[in-house]
């Protein structure tokens, strides 16, 4: 095995563990109430309160890659979370992150974001939400600011 197909395995191995990591995360942070869903309710958490959110998710698909009014809204939180030194990732299956994340009796109609808050008193912390904070780390150090994970399927 060459150099660079130890290094492709690697890669690909990474984003898949980190993709299980990224669910464990929300689906751990939603038992704890420790979510907020929806690019305007995601806006407002960091408008009133940025020190409470850890994490923050946003997804993207085809059906919405020319919506201009999305962009917009994505770049300006993608803004923000650098400013507060929030880590940031990006997924490409809407649906599947508003499985996760959602309730079964009613879909979500916005799952384009999701923040990951931190409860005040401070109770609640999960050893693959810290893999996820070293995920975003590291790709920041290969100039990968926003890494793309793939939500492992069901």
């Amino acid at each position: 095995m060459t150099l660079e197909e130890v290094l492709i395995q690697k890669t690909a191995e990474r984003a898949q563990c980190t993709g299980q990591a990224l669910e464990e995360v929300l689906v751990s942070a939603k038992d704890n109430d420790s979510l907020t869903v929806g690019v305007y309710e995601c806006a407002k958490v960091m408008n009133l309160d940025p020190d409470s959110v850890s994490f923050c998710v946003l997804a993207m698909d085809e059906e919405f890659q020319c919506d201009i009014a999305l962009q917009i809204h994505f770049t300006l939180i993608q803004s923000f979370c650098f400013d507060n030194d929030i880590s940031i990732v990006r997924v490409s299956d809407v649906q599947r992150l508003a499985e996760i994340v959602g309730d079964k009796a009613e879909p979500l109609e916005d799952a384009h974001c999701v923040l990951i808050t931190n409860p005040a008193d401070g109770s609640w912390e999960d050893p693959a939400l810290e893999k996820l904070h070293l995920f975003c780390e590291e790709s920041r150090r290969l100039n990968d600011w926003v890494p793309e994970i793939s939500l492992p399927e069901r």
